[in-house]
């Protein structure tokens, strides 16, 4: 069974989940990947609030907005 599929955006709280894929302009897909989001990285969702969320990604907490973390298909 292939593992479901999401927009980063509607992660929960606490979930680990990897990425699958970015959408996006090739600038957007190349700042994304320079912050560690890269075809499977573990992500782990540390909070969230209408869609913004802040997650660990490689040892690094980051925030992003709902734009942003909805251009990010991870695979929970």
């Amino acid at each position: 069974m292939a593992a479901s599929q999401l927009p980063l955006a509607m992660a929960g709280t606490d979930e680990v989940v990897r990425v699958a894929g970015i959408r996006g302009t090739a600038d957007l897909r190349q700042h994304l990947a320079e912050l560690g989001f890269v075809d499977g990285a573990e992500i782990r969702v540390v909070s969230r609030a209408a869609g913004d969320v802040i997650v660990i990604v490689k040892g690094a907490r980051l925030a992003l907005n709902r734009s942003m973390a909805s251009h990010i298909t991870v695979s929970i």
